[in-house]
């Protein structure tokens, strides 16, 4: 079964998750230390723990829409409220009762939680491991934009570095995600198994 667990980069307030956007919202957001128009409250907005990851979902911050890479320091409060406020993106057998039980989660929850392979700094997936998508909407999202908020980063330059790296023989760049700790509670409900401790 593979590793549900959340890895990131934290300390005892904060956690840094990452997105990616067109220059258009990124740089507005770079210079107010918060999100502003043109980015659009009213849709969902996705964050990721996982560096790697959001280097392979942007392709190295190449993408089309996903030119700037950034590393966005939120509340841990912030965090965990979102994954308390949580539904997975699909019915899963034993985390939920019954796909009707599920189909209400959808309707009623702010926050979509999606596990997908997890990625090394190649952009290879590596087996056996799950790194976390949260998406958020409605109310999730104006909490995100209002109140968690500290630190907004351009990590862009370090994801082209590390993409040229990519085509070398060279080792692999140090990161210091970490797992990160929930409850019993919030396991259960994000299906994170097994348990990291």
């Amino acid at each position: 079964m593979p590793d549900h667990n959340i890895r990131a980069i934290f300390d005892d307030k904060t956690i840094r998750v990452y997105q990616a956007f067109r220059p258009e919202i990124a740089e507005p957001a770079l210079a107010a230390g918060r999100f502003v128009p043109p980015f659009k409250m009213g849709r969902m907005t996705w964050i990721k723990p996982s560096f790697n990851w959001m280097m392979y979902r942007s392709g190295y911050a190449s993408k089309p829409g996903q030119e700037f890479m950034l590393g966005i320091d939120i509340t841990r409060e912030g965090f965990e409220w979102a994954l308390a406020n949580a539904t997975l993106s699909s019915f899963t057998p034993g985390v939920h009762a019954s796909h009707d039980a599920w189909k209400l989660d959808v309707e009623n929850k702010p926050v979509r939680v999606q596990w997908d392979p997890e990625r090394d700094w190649r952009l290879h997936s590596i087996d056996g491991m799950r790194a976390i998508q949260v998406g958020l909407s409605g109310e999730a999202v104006e909490r995100y934009v209002r109140d968690w908020i500290v630190r907004i980063e351009d990590v862009t330059p370090i994801v082209r570095s590390i993409a040229i790296a990519s085509h070398e023989p060279s080792t692999s760049p140090s990161f210091k995600e970490q797992p990160y700790p929930l409850s019993l509670e919030l396991k259960s409900l994000l299906g994170a198994f097994p348990c990291c401790q």
